[in-house]
C-alpha cells in the first residue's frame, strides 16, 4: 500500500509540475522521451541523496562524535565514539541507494533493475548488522579487560569470523532466491555436490575444525610466545583456517591450524612465576672440602636472600592457593606455571674441574628482566669465589718436548 501511495504521489507531483509549465517548454524536451516534471523530480531525488550523504558524512557525524565525546568517561560511549563512523557508513549508503532508485524508477522500471537495487539493499543492511555485532563484541571484550578478567581475544575473533561467514551465506541465499533459483532443489543437489566440494576443500574444512579444537583446548592465545619444530614467535592472529606468528626476526609466518593441532607446541608464556637460571660453576680441583662447602653455602644463601630469585618461603599467595587446591584435580603450580626450586650442589668432578650446579628461578618471566637477574647472580657468585681460596677452572693443555740428544740416544739403544 505504501509503494502504491508513493507512486501516486510522484505521478501527481509530476503532473502538477507539467501543468504549471508553458507548453513550449514541455514539448521542447520530448526528444529525450521525458517530461520536465519527470526530470525535475528525478533531479530532486538526486539532490536530496547528495545532501543527505554530505550531512551524514560531515555535520551529522561530527555532531554525534561531539555528543559522544562529552560522555567519554563511560566505556560504552568511548567505544561507540571510535566506531560510530563505521556504523553510519552502511546506513548512509543504504539511504543513498534508496533515493537513487526512486530517481531511476521515474524513467525505467524493469525486473533486472529491481534485482540490482535489491542486492545493494541487503548488502548494506548485512554490512550494518556486521558492524553492530563487531561493536558488541568489542564492548564485551573491553568490559572484561577493564574488570581485569581473563579475556580470550582469539575466541572473539573466531566468533566474529563465523558471524561474517554466516551473514555472507544468508546474503547469498537471498540473492539466489531473488534471481529465481529454487533453493529446495539447490539444497538437494548439494547432497551430491557437497561430497565433491568436501573432497576438494578437505584441507580447508580440516583447518577450520582444528581451529575450533585449538580454541576449545586453549593451547595458546593471541600474544603468546610459542615454539614448534619449524617456527617460533608470538601469536598475532588466530583465523578460521590458519594462525599468524611473528618470529623474532620480525617475519610473519602463516601456519595452517591443522599443523598446529597435530604437533607439539611449546608455550613459553604460560608461566606465572619462575624463569630458569641454570649453569655450572667450574672450580679448580681441590681437596679443601671445608672451603668448598663454605662457598656452596654462601652461594645458596645469596640466592635465597636475593629479592628477584624464587624460594620456597616467598609467594605466600601461591601457598594459600596450593592449600585451597591440594585436594583438587590438578596441581596449582603445574597448572599455572610456578617454579620455586633452588639448588646449589657439587654436581660432578670432571677432567680438570669440579662442577657446582646452580639451579634457580627468577620471579619475573620477562626475558629482559630475567637477563638482568641472571647477570646480577653471576656477578655475586664471582665475588664469592674471589673472596675464597678457590679458583675458577680453565681447560688447558700441556705439551712436553724432548731434547734432541735424548731422542737420538733413545734411537741408538
Amino acid at each position: 500500500m505504501r509503494s502504491l501511495a508513493t507512486i501516486a504521489l510522484m505521478e501527481h507531483l509530476i503532473s502538477l509540475i507539467n501543468s504549471r509549465l508553458p507548453e513550449t517548454i514541455v514539448h521542447s524536451v520530448t526528444w529525450i522521451h521525458a517530461t520536465p516534471g519527470e526530470l525535475l523530480v528525478a533531479l530532486m531525488f538526486v539532490l536530496v541523496a547528495a545532501v543527505l550523504n554530505w550531512l551524514m558524512r560531515r555535520p551529522l557525524l561530527r555532531w554525534i562524535k561531539y555528543s559522544l565525546y562529552r560522555h567519554r568517561r563511560e566505556e560504552f560511549y568511548r567505544l561507540l565514539f571510535m566506531r560510530i563512523d563505521r556504523m553510519i557508513r552502511p546506513l548512509r549508503l543504504l539511504l543513498t541507494i534508496y533515493l537513487l532508485k526512486k530517481a531511476v524508477e521515474i524513467f525505467w522500471s524493469t525486473l533486472w533493475l529491481d534485482t540490482v537495487f535489491f542486492t545493494f539493499y541487503w548488502l548494506f543492511l548485512f554490512w550494518w548488522i556486521y558492524e553492530i555485532v563487531k561493536f558488541l563484541l568489542y564492548l564485551t571484550l573491553s568490559h572484561k579487560i577493564k574488570r581485569q578478567k581473563e579475556a580470550r581475544t582469539e575466541l572473539y575473533n573466531l566468533f566474529l569470523n563465523i558471524s561474517r561467514v554466516f551473514l555472507g551465506f544468508l546474503f547469498l541465499l537471498l540473492v539466489l532466491s531473488r534471481f529465481g533459483i529454487n533453493l529446495t532443489a539447490l539444497v538437494t543437489s548439494l547432497g551430491i555436490g557437497g561430497a565433491i566440494i568436501g573432497l576438494g576443500a578437505k584441507d580447508t574444512i580440516t583447518n577450520f575444525l582444528d581451529s575450533v579444537r585449538l580454541v576449545s583446548e586453549d593451547a595458546f592465545r593471541q600474544g603468546d610466545w610459542i615454539a614448534t619444530d619449524q617456527v617460533e614467535g608470538f601469536v598475532t592472529e588466530m583465523g578460521l583456517t590458519s594462525t599468524k606468528i611473528r618470529t623474532f626476526d620480525n617475519a610473519l609466518v602463516t601456519v595452517p591450524n591443522s599443523i598446529l593441532a597435530n604437533t607439539y607446541v611449546k608455550n613459553w608464556t604460560r608461566r606465572m612465576v619462575g624463569r630458569r637460571i641454570k649453569f655450572h660453576l667450574r672450580l679448580k680441583l681441590t681437596t679443601d672440602t671445608r672451603e668448598l662447602e663454605r662457598v656452596i653455602y654462601e652461594i645458596y644463601e645469596m640466592l635465597h636472600r636475593h629479592p628477584d630469585i624464587v624460594n620456597k618461603n616467598k609467594l605466600r599467595y601461591i601457598r594459600r592457593m596450593k592449600k585451597t587446591y591440594e585436594n583438587g584435580l590438578f596441581n596449582i603450580e603445574d597448572r599455572y606455571g610456578v617454579r620455586r626450586t633452588l639448588l646449589v650442589y657439587l654436581d660432578e668432578i670432571g677432567a680438570y674441574s669440579m662442577n657446582v650446579l646452580i639451579y634457580a628461578f627468577s620471579i619475573s618471566v620477562n626475558w629482559e628482566e630475567w637477563l638482568r637477574v641472571k647477570q646480577d647472580v653471576i656477578k655475586k657468585i664471582l665475588h664469592i669465589v674471589d673472596e675464597s681460596s678457590l679458583e675458577l677452572a680453565v681447560p688447558r693443555q700441556e705439551i712436553l718436548l724432548e731434547a734432541a740428544g735424548e731422542r737420538s740416544g733413545s734411537s741408538s739403544v
